[in-house]
């Protein structure tokens, strides 16, 4: 059974292009979602509420792990997709490649065309984030507070530590 919810970049650019021109609203949210936990679902609820559509750009596991470590991620991409697309708040997720540059982040973001790009408060990539959306003249909005306690990388080190 194929999940019409998990795609490519060239599907993703093809449905965005036909929400744009039906004048439906889109909304960007990236990231890794590698142990999904409360902080992801009320961000992702709250990046919802923002347009008609949300498409989460997911990270492939290689930039995983050069983001988080040798030990991440805990799932695999297409495991974490699966996940993601069980949310009700979620219309597409976006299985990226081993994307290397911030060209190549610019040039999906530009393809897809959000009108929002969501993001929580304290973001280490908010300057990205501002810069492609003035490129796309979409902007970009923080939704969510980060929730204290609350982070895939808090959950792997207690997994690992047998804690929880």
């Amino acid at each position: 059974m194929h999940n019409t919810k998990i795609v490519n970049i060239k599907e993703a650019v093809k449905i965005a292009k036909r929400i744009r021109q039906k004048g439906g609203g889109i909304v960007l949210v990236g990231g890794s979602f590698d142990i999904l936990h409360i902080g992801h679902v009320k961000f992702l609820e709250k990046a919802k509420k923002q347009a008609d559509f949300l498409f989460v750009l997911l990270e492939s596991d290689d930039n995983v792990r050069k983001f988080k470590g040798k030990d991440r991620p805990i799932n695999r991409q297409k495991n974490r997709a699966i996940v993601l697309s069980a949310l009700t708040s979620v219309n597409y997720v976006i299985l990226l490649p081993n994307l290397k540059t911030d060209a190549h982040y610019d040039s999906v973001v530009s393809q897809i065309r959000p009108s929002i790009i969501a993001t929580t408060a304290k973001d280490p990539n908010i300057l990205h984030k501002k810069r492609q959306a003035n490129q796309i003249k979409g902007k970009v909005m923080c939704v969510l507070q980060r929730i204290s306690n609350q982070s895939t990388s808090r959950l792997a080190r207690l997994i690992d530590q047998d804690l929880l």
